[in-house]
């Protein structure tokens, strides 16, 4: 499949745009007019770069009010269409995109339309070019694809086709049937685009809130597909327009838009054949396609959550608050001094000590021998107390980290030793280490590298909640979908003291890997990424959810044994119990040890928090029937009181400051 991209995608200048693109692995790019307005290269230097970079120049876009209009008019639309084509001369391209009139259209007669259409064919065929006609979603007269394919082959010129874009007709909810009405070979462009699903304006919506395939809440693989039916064997372009993507770094957007296209690719790639006879034909599972897709190594869901490591520079903090929550202290790793195993029965959770503002990361049996910035992830400085990777169940190690290898994620370095168990994993967006472990049955082999094997507590991680930059958000949402084949389940808003906080849970089918990511509505927010920041005023906090069979007497324990709780008020079990009716004494047990409670329809939850320390805070909970949520109605609680321990902290750290000087 040839895939493409649109430079008004990325950030920088055109010729950055380029590199960016030929170094994540596209075939081709298209040029947004206005980076080579802005440029100072010539056309021809322009075309001479994308030849040094191996990539091609697919088309030129976008030329804007051209149909529609009066005879005076149209003739000064032509001289204008002529400029740019000698323009396109210049640069190798022979496919221009022609927007549907939006400003300057009079003319409701598709007649006129049509007849301007050949005209405007007529000239491009004496300069070699192709103009692909598309419909925008917000065009005075011509908005729907099936109108402007109508007009397309009314006009019935060899050089006059259509542009498919999945935004312009998704956003409208356009029925799709008529897509197979139209020859592959009249689709003379194809732009891909997702989107969340929002209630405004389309242009807005358009302008915006693109994001990448897989990414937001449309059906791309049933949209590609019927596009591949109709024998189409052009481009497959990203045309997203996205203040983030505009802001953000060019090389990581690139990487994260061609992860997209490949995972739509592979998507539909087993349930499509090769035309009989072509290099790549296999026996037919669907309706045969041109554009050659080539699937990706298949991975199933996750089958549970092999560990979690944390790294810390306050190592007696965070293992006094693990033993309080009784987790046993299983040993050191038998070739990493600064790494601990602790259980509490299959939660497992490796720590590894920062020294000297230098991670010592144990990988489940190896340090890692570099931290994420070197792979080009994050910049962040490696101190505190973070989340520091996850180690996913996977039942076929070897394909998940090929899989993971052609959808372009970095592989995390790691030193191992000779007996160690060999251990592979890559980098998620946030700059977190995501491993994978072949599913076994039996305790994994690894923990024998800390001298013991089992707790017989009854205990698990039920999930983990990790916090996102909310400019690499979208990515993570497809990486989890992309490489582990989790699901997202639709967003919800969180109330906290310092605004909204959008959550979206990445899940298996059976919920055995249970993943809420977050992103708070603070500015510092975005230091999240770097998985090194310490204070818990810059970061917004992360945590290991580890579920118990008794939550009173795990509370009981952590109690005993002095546990910092994180406070609850006393308004919220006022609340409680208006909500629920609960048993006066179940209320005060709740009340006494510090324990939130929700139910539905299928069960309950209790669970409380732990203080944080650096970024990192602990969670118990006991489920109770088939619940399955995670206590949303506690969330705005829990973030409060947090709120308040980060307005004590800093008092504090101001008064010290003020002591000290």
């Amino acid at each position: 499949m040839h895939t493409s991209i649109a430079t008004v995608c990325l950030s920088g200048t055109l010729e950055e745009k380029l590199r960016a693109a030929a170094r994540a692995g596209y075939d081709g790019v298209e040029i947004f007019e206005q980076d080579l307005v802005v440029s100072p290269d010539s056309p021809e230097a322009i075309a001479d770069l994308a030849r040094e970079l191996g990539i091609s120049l697919d088309l030129y876009q976008p030329f804007r009010d051209l149909e529609g209009v009066d005879k005076a008019q149209f003739q000064k639309n032509l001289t204008r269409a002529e400029t740019k084509f000698r323009l396109m001369a210049r640069l190798g391209i022979d496919t221009i995109l022609l927007c549907s009139n939006v400003g300057t259209a009079t003319m409701t007669d598709d007649g006129v339309v049509v007849e301007q259409l050949r005209r405007l064919g007529d000239l491009a065929d004496s300069y070699g070019v192709n103009i692909a006609y598309e419909a925008l979603a917000w065009g005075r007269f011509v908005s729907e694809y099936d109108h402007a394919w109508d007009l397309v082959k009314a006009a019935d010129h060899p050089r006059i086709g259509t542009c498919l874009d999945s935004f312009h007709i998704l956003s409208r909810n356009t029925d799709l049937s008529r897509i197979a009405e139209i020859p592959g070979e009249k689709i003379f462009f194809l732009q891909l685009a997702d989107a969340p699903a929002l209630t405004m304006d389309v242009l807005s919506w358009s302008r915006h809130h693109r994001v990448f395939p897989g990414e937001g809440a449309w059906d791309l693989s049933d949209f590609l597909t019927r596009i591949a039916a109709t024998g189409y064997a052009g481009p497959v372009s990203l045309e997203v327009f996205n203040d983030s993507f505009r802001q953000g770094d060019t090389n990581r957007t690139a990487v994260d838009g061609l992860r997209s296209l490949r995972w739509l690719e592979a998507s539909i790639a087993d349930t499509i054949a090769a035309p009989t006879g072509s290099a790549s034909a296999a026996e037919p599972a669907g309706p045969s396609t041109a554009l050659d897709l080539q699937p990706l190594p298949e991975v199933e869901e996750p089958r549970g959550i092999n560990y979690v490591e944390l790294s810390t520079d306050d190592l007696g903090a965070l293992t006094r608050q693990m033993h309080q929550l009784g987790f046993q202290f299983i040993g050191f790793h038998r070739s990493k001094p600064h790494v601990q195993l602790w259980l509490r029965g299959e939660a497992r959770i490796i720590v590894s000590e920062v020294t000297d503002g230098v991670g010592t990361g144990a990988d489940a049996g190896g340090t890692s021998s570099t931290s994420a910035d070197e792979a080009g992830t994050t910049s962040a400085p490696v101190n505190g107390t973070f989340l520091r990777g996850i180690g996913f169940e996977v039942t076929d190690s070897r394909s998940a980290m090929e899989r993971a290898a052609l959808l372009h994620a970095d592989e995390v370095p790691r030193d191992q030793a000779h007996n160690d168990e060999v251990l592979r994993g890559v980098f998620a967006p946030d700059g977190s280490e995501v491993f994978f472990h072949q599913f076994e049955k039996a305790t994994p082999a690894w923990i024998q590298e800390f001298g013991h094997d089992h707790d017989e507590q009854v205990s698990h991680i039920d999930h983990v909640n990790l916090a996102q930059p909310s400019n690499h958000y979208d990515e993570a949402v497809l990486f989890y979908t992309s490489l582990l084949a989790l699901h997202a389940e639709p967003s919800q808003d969180v109330p906290s003291p310092s605004g909204l906080v959008r959550s979206q849970v990445m899940s298996s089918t059976d919920g055995s890997v249970r993943m809420p990511l977050n992103v708070s509505p603070q500015p510092h927010a975005e230091a999240v990424a770097g998985r090194g920041i310490g204070s818990v005023v810059e970061a917004y906090p992360e945590h290991v959810a580890v579920a118990c069979e008794d939550i009173f007497h795990a509370a009981a324990t952590a109690l005993s044994r002095g546990l910092d709780f994180l406070p609850v008020p006393q308004n919220y079990y006022e609340d409680l119990d208006s909500r629920f009716d609960l048993a006066p004494e179940f209320l005060q047990q709740l009340q006494e040890n510090h324990i939130l409670y929700d139910r539905d329809e299928h069960g309950q939850f209790l669970h409380f928090y732990t203080s944080t320390i650096g970024s990192v805070f602990f969670e118990m909970i006991e489920r109770r029937g088939d619940y399955r949520g995670f206590g949303a109605p506690d969330a705005p609680v829990r973030l409060a009181a947090q709120h308040r321990k980060n307005a004590q902290l800093s008092a504090q750290n101001a008064q010290m400051s003020g002591q000290q000087g």
